[in-house]
């Protein structure tokens, strides 16, 4: 999975594009240009958020501020920057130390083992979380007025998968398989 953030524009009820911050934030200034039917608005894929844009200027403009930012040529710092490594402190009893001590490659490496670990293990209710809030966000904002709307939420919340796609089945169709896209991935 990629860490470069992607946006979903719509017009109205109408699903423009999904891509890069640069690309969406084109489209939405044509979009506003053209005077599209229904409001314009940007929601970033990850969290479901509506994102503000600012689209003053020309073109050109808009895409250099949207555009990915080249990170500035630095002093190499210590450590392993390539694989984001901060060092911070930790604070644990005598026994923990002495354990991590032992452990092939050392406190850090077996503190990393443990650590991903733990997060394989939590993956599954945090990411329903997070997909359930960024759906939830999604649908109050675009599908706040529509019928079963109510149903809907109750039915991600519950995840009641069944339940979410027989209330979203009567929405725009562009809504729904955003709203469905967020809830239960792609």
């Amino acid at each position: 999975m990629s860490d470069a953030p992607t946006w979903t524009l719509f017009a109205g009820e109408q699903r423009l594009i999904t891509g890069a911050p640069v690309d969406v934030a084109a489209t939405a200034q044509a979009a506003l240009q053209r005077d599209e039917e229904g409001p314009v608005l940007v929601f970033d894929d990850l969290t479901g958020r509506v994102v503000d844009l600012d689209l003053r200027g020309s073109a050109a403009e808009v895409a250099a501020r949207y555009a990915p930012q080249i990170a500035q040529i630095t002093p190499r710092p210590r450590g392993r920057p390539k694989l984001g490594v901060v060092a911070r402190e930790i604070t644990l009893l005598p026994r923990h130390w002495d354990w991590l001590a032992a452990q092939p490659g050392g406190a850090s490496v077996a503190l990393r083992k443990l650590v991903d670990q733990a997060r394989r293990a939590d993956n599954g209710p945090a990411d329903r979380k997070t997909r359930q809030e960024a759906a939830f966000r999604f649908m109050s904002s675009m599908a706040g007025d529509l019928a079963g709307y109510e149903e809907a939420i109750r039915a991600l919340f519950a995840d009641d998968r069944q339940g979410f796609e027989t209330h979203v089945a009567q929405w725009p169709q562009e809504v729904a398989a955003y709203a469905r896209r967020l809830a239960w991935g792609a």
